[in-house]
Parts: C-alpha cells; sequence; structure tokens
C-alpha cells in the first residue's frame, strides 16, 4: 500500500520523504490556506515545490471550480505545472464530465469527496486514475469508512477497473492497517498517524532495558 500524507506543510512533506516513507501527496486549497499560501501565482509554486521534494510520487492537486468548463480549465493548467501531478476533481455531475475529459486526453486524475460504492462505481467508469473515499468523515456520522473500502475493493475487482483506492481522511494508525488488511490501493492521512505505525510500549521498554544492561555493564 502506498502512504501519501494530505498536507501542503513543506516541512511535513519534507520529513516523510526523509523517513523513506512518502509515496505521494494530496492537498486541496483549504490547506493551502492553512499554511498561509494565497493568490493563484503561490499556490502554482507550492504545488510545483511540493512535486520537487516529492520526487516521482503522486501530488493531487484540487480544482475549485465546481463547472465543467471551470474544471477543465483549471485542471488542464494544473497538469502543465509537473508531469506528477494529479488533477483532483469532485464527485459531482460536471465533475463525471471533467473525469472522462481528462482521462481522454491522457491527464490523471482523482476523484474526490466519495462516500458510496455507487460513486466510486461511476468515478471507475468514466476513467478516474484515483477515487477517494472518505473513511473518517464517514466514520463522524456512525458509519463503517472501511466498510467502504472493502465494497469499492470487491467491485473494482469484480470487474477489472484500473482505478486505485486512495482511502481519504484517514485519522489514526488502525485506520491505516484496516486498509492495508483489506487491499486499499493508497491511504492519505496526517504524517502523525503514519508515524504512530512505528511505536509500540514494548519496544520502548525493551529498549530502555537494553540502554541500562548496557550502562551497568560499561561501568
Amino acid at each position: 500500500m502506498k502512504f501519501f500524507i494530505d498536507t501542503a506543510n513543506l516541512a511535513q512533506i519534507q520529513e516523510a520523504h526523509d523517513l523513506g516513507i512518502l509515496d505521494g501527496v494530496t492537498t486541496n486549497p483549504s490547506l493551502m490556506a492553512k499554511e498561509g499560501i494565497s493568490g493563484q501565482d503561490n499556490v502554482m509554486k507550492h504545488y510545483k515545490t511540493i512535486c520537487e521534494i516529492v520526487g516521482d510520487g503522486d501530488v493531487s492537486a484540487e480544482v475549485i471550480a465546481t463547472d465543467y468548463e471551470g474544471m477543465v480549465r483549471e485542471g488542464e493548467a494544473l497538469a502543465e505545472l509537473h508531469p506528477n501531478i494529479v488533477v483532483k476533481i469532485p464527485m459531482i455531475k460536471e465533475g463525471v464530465k471533467a473525469l472522462k475529459y481528462f482521462s481522454d486526453k491522457g491527464i490523471r486524475t482523482n476523484c474526490t469527496l466519495v462516500f458510496s460504492a455507487g460513486q466510486a462505481l461511476i468515478a471507475a467508469k468514466a476513467g478516474a486514475s484515483y477515487v477517494s473515499p472518505f473513511i473518517g468523515r464517514l466514520d463522524d456520522i456512525s458509519t463503517d469508512g472501511i466498510d467502504l473500502i472493502e465494497q469499492i475493493r470487491l467491485i473494482y475487482d469484480n470487474y477489472g477497473y484500473d482505478t486505485e483506492i486512495l482511502a481519504a481522511s484517514v485519522r489514526h494508525p488502525m485506520h491505516i492497517i484496516k486498509c492495508a488488511e483489506i487491499g486499499a490501493d493508497v491511504m492519505t492521512g496526517p504524517l502523525s498517524a503514519i508515524i504512530a505505525l512505528m511505536k509500540h510500549p514494548l519496544t520502548d521498554n525493551g529498549l530502555a532495558q537494553f540502554l541500562a544492561d548496557h550502562a551497568k555493564a560499561a561501568k
């Protein structure tokens, strides 16, 4: 399973890269604003900087328009920024039209704000490169987001769709483990959730005991 981080923070992206666990990045206008990035030129420059840090990995960059012509215009501009840009398109009727357009043009896409298997099926048929089910937000309304990933995996495998399942709105390490168990192609979430996978109290206790024993032997 590929690990993406959902951020526009360059320090976190660099840290994930240095750890050797970074396969890509997902971003959106809200995350850009959180980092104080405003103005179209600055946003575009920031996307390019993210791509340079990530290297060979995909970087999802989201359109703001909600009409077909606007999404096409913005998506084409984003795709021209860097070969690794994946145009992020919302799961709406006009967005599905845009997915088909970009697919025909060879421009990769990430269909975002997916909350049902039906939406995921439509996105795959329209040629989306990635589909992003938001599992954390489903959990927030007492719906099991992991069940949705499992449903989509079954449907895609049934019919051989190439669309990758990008589990989004990942909140904690168990989300990541469950997504890996049921075959999500990618997860995206905060760097903290990935780092939490490394932690275990027995590891900490074992290391502390080892260092204590070493200190005694060195006296």
